[in-house]
């Protein structure tokens, strides 16, 4: 059963990128992409995930500081 569960997990992406169309080069540069916004968003999502990552650091180091220290 985990094989299955990782097996699919590896090849939904897949399945996801093939789903979508081609687009024309007009398709493409319209939306965020077009106003250039897209960056925006690019930055606020790197600035939370490097955010989390840097909490989660912070916290296993404090976790086994308090377990070396009983």
């Amino acid at each position: 059963m985990k094989k299955l569960l990782i097996t699919l997990f590896t090849l939904l992406p897949v399945l996801w990128a093939s789903a979508q169309g081609e687009e024309t080069p007009t398709q493409v540069a319209t939306g965020l992409r077009a106003d250039g916004k897209i960056y925006v968003v690019l930055a606020v999502a790197v600035t939370i995930l490097l955010g989390l990552i840097i909490y989660i650091v912070r916290l296993d180091r404090k976790i086994t500081r308090l377990e070396k220290g009983q």
